[in-house]
Protein backbone atom coordinates (compact mmCIF):
# COMPACT_ATOMS: atom_id res chain seq x y z
CA UNK A 1 0.00 0.00 0.00
CA UNK A 2 1.25 3.46 -0.89
CA UNK A 3 2.23 5.61 2.09
CA UNK A 4 -0.38 8.13 3.18
CA UNK A 5 -0.05 11.37 5.11
CA UNK A 6 -2.81 13.46 6.66
CA UNK A 7 -2.89 17.21 7.23
CA UNK A 8 -5.49 18.67 9.59
CA UNK A 9 -5.90 22.45 9.53
CA UNK A 10 -7.42 24.01 12.64
CA UNK A 11 -8.26 27.70 12.98
CA UNK A 12 -8.62 27.72 16.75
CA UNK A 13 -9.76 25.51 19.64
CA UNK A 14 -11.94 22.75 18.26
CA UNK A 15 -13.98 20.33 20.39
CA UNK A 16 -13.86 17.85 17.51
CA UNK A 17 -10.09 17.75 17.01
CA UNK A 18 -9.43 14.82 19.36
CA UNK A 19 -12.03 12.70 17.60
CA UNK A 20 -10.66 13.66 14.19
CA UNK A 21 -7.08 12.74 15.12
CA UNK A 22 -8.06 9.53 16.90
CA UNK A 23 -9.88 8.39 13.77
CA UNK A 24 -7.05 9.33 11.40
CA UNK A 25 -3.98 8.22 13.33
CA UNK A 26 -4.36 4.45 12.81
CA UNK A 27 -5.16 4.93 9.12
CA UNK A 28 -2.15 6.99 7.98
CA UNK A 29 1.64 6.83 8.07
CA UNK A 30 2.21 10.44 9.09
CA UNK A 31 -0.20 12.87 10.74
CA UNK A 32 0.30 16.62 10.91
CA UNK A 33 -1.78 19.38 12.52
CA UNK A 34 -1.38 22.96 11.27
CA UNK A 35 -2.65 25.33 13.97
CA UNK A 36 -3.67 28.57 12.32
CA UNK A 37 -4.26 30.75 15.36
CA UNK A 38 -1.16 32.33 16.87
CA UNK A 39 -0.92 32.00 20.64
CA UNK A 40 -3.37 29.10 21.01
CA UNK A 41 -1.65 25.75 20.79
CA UNK A 42 -3.88 22.67 20.67
CA UNK A 43 -2.83 19.53 22.48
CA UNK A 44 -2.16 16.62 20.14
CA UNK A 45 -1.39 12.96 20.88
CA UNK A 46 2.17 11.67 20.93
CA UNK A 47 3.27 10.85 17.41
CA UNK A 48 1.22 13.64 15.84
CA UNK A 49 3.34 16.50 14.49
CA UNK A 50 2.25 20.05 15.19
CA UNK A 51 3.00 23.25 13.29
CA UNK A 52 1.87 26.51 14.91
CA UNK A 53 1.70 29.53 12.61
CA UNK A 54 3.42 32.72 13.69
CA UNK A 55 0.37 34.54 12.31
CA UNK A 56 -2.95 33.36 10.88
CA UNK A 57 -3.02 32.76 7.12
CA UNK A 58 -5.61 31.47 4.66
CA UNK A 59 -6.74 27.88 4.34
CA UNK A 60 -4.93 27.42 1.02
CA UNK A 61 -1.64 28.59 2.53
CA UNK A 62 -2.08 26.17 5.42
CA UNK A 63 -2.75 23.26 3.08
CA UNK A 64 0.32 24.14 1.01
CA UNK A 65 2.43 24.32 4.16
CA UNK A 66 1.13 20.95 5.28
CA UNK A 67 1.80 19.37 1.90
CA UNK A 68 5.37 20.72 1.89
CA UNK A 69 5.89 19.35 5.40
CA UNK A 70 4.90 15.79 4.50
CA UNK A 71 6.34 13.37 1.98
CA UNK A 72 3.78 10.62 1.27
CA UNK A 73 2.49 10.24 -2.33
CA UNK A 74 -1.12 10.40 -1.11
CA UNK A 75 -2.25 13.07 1.35
CA UNK A 76 -5.52 13.45 3.21
CA UNK A 77 -6.50 17.07 3.90
CA UNK A 78 -9.13 17.21 6.64
CA UNK A 79 -11.05 19.70 8.71
CA UNK A 80 -10.99 19.11 12.47
CA UNK A 81 -14.76 18.54 12.46
CA UNK A 82 -14.42 15.53 10.12
CA UNK A 83 -14.25 12.05 11.68
CA UNK A 84 -13.29 9.26 9.28
CA UNK A 85 -14.74 5.81 9.75
CA UNK A 86 -12.16 3.09 10.39
CA UNK A 87 -11.70 2.15 6.71
CA UNK A 88 -12.42 5.50 5.05
CA UNK A 89 -8.81 6.31 4.17
CA UNK A 90 -8.05 2.80 2.89
CA UNK A 91 -11.06 2.90 0.57
CA UNK A 92 -10.04 6.27 -0.86
CA UNK A 93 -6.44 5.14 -1.31
CA UNK A 94 -7.46 1.92 -3.07
CA UNK A 95 -9.58 3.89 -5.49
CA UNK A 96 -6.92 6.51 -6.20
CA UNK A 97 -4.25 3.87 -6.74
CA UNK A 98 -6.45 2.09 -9.29
CA UNK A 99 -7.21 5.33 -11.18
CA UNK A 100 -3.91 6.93 -12.24
CA UNK A 101 -5.52 10.20 -13.39
CA UNK A 102 -7.50 10.70 -10.18
CA UNK A 103 -6.01 13.81 -8.61
CA UNK A 104 -8.61 14.32 -5.87
CA UNK A 105 -10.96 11.83 -4.23
CA UNK A 106 -13.62 12.66 -1.68
CA UNK A 107 -15.66 10.43 0.61
CA UNK A 108 -19.34 10.36 1.34
CA UNK A 109 -19.95 12.96 4.05
CA UNK A 110 -22.65 12.45 6.66
CA UNK A 111 -24.01 14.87 9.21
CA UNK A 112 -23.62 13.72 12.84
CA UNK A 113 -27.25 12.55 12.83
CA UNK A 114 -26.45 10.20 9.95
CA UNK A 115 -28.17 12.14 7.17
CA UNK A 116 -26.43 12.52 3.84
CA UNK A 117 -24.44 15.69 3.12
CA UNK A 118 -24.40 16.83 -0.54
CA UNK A 119 -20.64 17.36 -0.85
CA UNK A 120 -20.03 16.44 -4.52
CA UNK A 121 -21.15 19.41 -6.57
CA UNK A 122 -21.16 21.02 -9.98
CA UNK A 123 -18.99 24.00 -10.76
CA UNK A 124 -20.91 27.12 -9.66
CA UNK A 125 -22.97 29.33 -11.92
CA UNK A 126 -23.20 33.11 -11.68
CA UNK A 127 -26.94 33.13 -10.90
CA UNK A 128 -26.65 30.25 -8.46
CA UNK A 129 -23.83 31.94 -6.55
CA UNK A 130 -25.88 35.13 -6.21
CA UNK A 131 -28.76 33.12 -4.77
CA UNK A 132 -26.58 31.19 -2.32
CA UNK A 133 -24.40 34.04 -1.07
CA UNK A 134 -26.76 37.02 -0.82
CA UNK A 135 -30.06 37.71 0.98
CA UNK A 136 -31.77 36.34 -2.14
CA UNK A 137 -31.52 32.93 -0.51
CA UNK A 138 -34.21 34.03 1.96
CA UNK A 139 -36.61 34.20 -0.99
CA UNK A 140 -35.08 31.45 -3.15
CA UNK A 141 -33.86 28.66 -0.81
CA UNK A 142 -30.69 27.23 -2.44
CA UNK A 143 -31.59 23.58 -1.91
CA UNK A 144 -34.82 24.25 -3.81
CA UNK A 145 -33.63 26.59 -6.56
CA UNK A 146 -30.01 25.40 -6.91
CA UNK A 147 -30.73 21.69 -7.05
CA UNK A 148 -28.47 21.18 -10.05
CA UNK A 149 -25.48 22.68 -8.21
CA UNK A 150 -25.97 20.27 -5.30
CA UNK A 151 -26.90 17.40 -7.66
CA UNK A 152 -30.03 16.84 -5.59
CA UNK A 153 -32.10 15.52 -8.49
CA UNK A 154 -29.67 12.66 -9.02
CA UNK A 155 -29.88 9.40 -7.16
CA UNK A 156 -27.55 9.45 -4.16
CA UNK A 157 -24.47 7.61 -5.50
CA UNK A 158 -23.66 4.17 -4.16
CA UNK A 159 -20.72 3.69 -6.54
CA UNK A 160 -17.82 6.05 -7.34
CA UNK A 161 -18.82 8.87 -9.69
CA UNK A 162 -16.90 11.77 -11.29
CA UNK A 163 -17.46 15.15 -9.65
CA UNK A 164 -16.73 18.70 -10.74
CA UNK A 165 -15.58 19.53 -7.22
CA UNK A 166 -16.15 18.41 -3.64
CA UNK A 167 -16.12 20.14 -0.28
CA UNK A 168 -12.56 20.20 1.01
CA UNK A 169 -13.67 19.02 4.45
CA UNK A 170 -11.96 15.73 3.63
CA UNK A 171 -9.96 15.13 0.48
CA UNK A 172 -7.36 12.64 -0.61
CA UNK A 173 -4.93 14.37 -2.96
CA UNK A 174 -2.36 12.76 -5.20
CA UNK A 175 0.87 14.63 -4.52
CA UNK A 176 2.00 14.55 -8.15
CA UNK A 177 -1.23 16.29 -9.19
CA UNK A 178 -0.87 18.82 -6.41
CA UNK A 179 2.68 19.64 -7.44
CA UNK A 180 1.82 19.85 -11.13
CA UNK A 181 -0.92 22.37 -10.34
CA UNK A 182 1.37 24.41 -8.10
CA UNK A 183 -0.69 23.71 -4.99
CA UNK A 184 -3.65 25.72 -3.84
CA UNK A 185 -3.93 29.41 -4.73
CA UNK A 186 -2.97 31.30 -1.57
CA UNK A 187 -4.76 34.38 -2.86
CA UNK A 188 -7.98 32.83 -1.54
CA UNK A 189 -8.38 33.70 2.15
CA UNK A 190 -11.14 31.21 2.90
CA UNK A 191 -13.76 29.73 0.55
CA UNK A 192 -13.33 29.15 -3.16
CA UNK A 193 -9.85 27.65 -3.06
CA UNK A 194 -11.30 24.13 -3.28
CA UNK A 195 -13.39 25.03 -6.34
CA UNK A 196 -10.41 26.76 -7.95
CA UNK A 197 -8.12 23.79 -7.31
CA UNK A 198 -10.63 21.34 -8.80
CA UNK A 199 -11.27 23.61 -11.78
CA UNK A 200 -7.54 23.84 -12.52
CA UNK A 201 -7.29 20.06 -12.10
CA UNK A 202 -10.12 19.71 -14.62
CA UNK A 203 -8.27 21.97 -17.06
CA UNK A 204 -5.09 19.91 -16.63
CA UNK A 205 -6.84 16.58 -17.17
CA UNK A 206 -6.85 15.40 -13.55
CA UNK A 207 -10.01 13.63 -12.47
CA UNK A 208 -12.01 14.32 -9.32
CA UNK A 209 -13.97 11.38 -7.93
CA UNK A 210 -16.64 10.98 -5.25
CA UNK A 211 -16.13 7.62 -3.52
CA UNK A 212 -19.21 6.89 -1.35
CA UNK A 213 -17.99 3.60 0.13
CA UNK A 214 -15.54 5.79 2.08
CA UNK A 215 -17.58 7.47 4.83
CA UNK A 216 -16.70 10.49 6.98
CA UNK A 217 -18.92 12.20 9.56
CA UNK A 218 -18.69 15.97 9.11
CA UNK A 219 -20.24 18.47 11.50
CA UNK A 220 -20.14 21.26 8.84
CA UNK A 221 -20.94 24.52 10.63
CA UNK A 222 -21.68 26.25 7.27
CA UNK A 223 -21.38 29.71 8.82
CA UNK A 224 -22.09 31.58 5.59
CA UNK A 225 -25.40 29.78 5.19
CA UNK A 226 -26.82 31.61 8.21
CA UNK A 227 -25.15 35.03 8.37
CA UNK A 228 -24.87 37.97 6.00
CA UNK A 229 -22.06 40.49 5.71
CA UNK A 230 -19.79 39.21 8.44
CA UNK A 231 -16.11 38.56 7.70
CA UNK A 232 -16.82 35.00 6.53
CA UNK A 233 -19.37 36.19 3.98
CA UNK A 234 -16.97 38.88 2.79
CA UNK A 235 -14.19 36.28 2.42
CA UNK A 236 -16.61 34.12 0.47
CA UNK A 237 -17.57 36.94 -1.88
CA UNK A 238 -13.89 37.81 -2.31
CA UNK A 239 -13.26 34.18 -3.24
CA UNK A 240 -16.02 34.26 -5.82
CA UNK A 241 -14.59 37.43 -7.38
CA UNK A 242 -11.09 35.96 -7.46
CA UNK A 243 -12.37 32.81 -9.13
CA UNK A 244 -14.17 34.83 -11.81
CA UNK A 245 -11.12 37.04 -12.43
CA UNK A 246 -8.94 33.95 -12.84
CA UNK A 247 -11.44 32.05 -14.97
CA UNK A 248 -13.55 34.60 -16.86
CA UNK A 249 -14.64 31.91 -19.31
CA UNK A 250 -16.88 30.57 -16.57
CA UNK A 251 -19.07 33.67 -16.89
CA UNK A 252 -19.84 32.71 -20.47
CA UNK A 253 -20.09 28.97 -19.95
CA UNK A 254 -21.87 28.75 -16.59
CA UNK A 255 -24.83 31.08 -16.25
Amino acid sequence: MTEIAAVVVTHGPSPDLDVCLSALEPQVDELLVVANLAGEVPEVPAGVRLIVNARPVGFAANVNHGMRSTKAPLVVVANPDAAARFDAVEKLASFVESHPRCGVAGPQLLFPDGTWQPSARRFPTVSGTLVRRTPLRLVFPPHKYNRSHYRLDERIPTEPVPADWMLAAFWMIRRSAFEELGGMDEGFRLYGEDIDFCYRAHQAGWQRWYVPESVVVHRHAAVTDYKFFDRYTLWHLAGVLRFVRKHPETLRARR
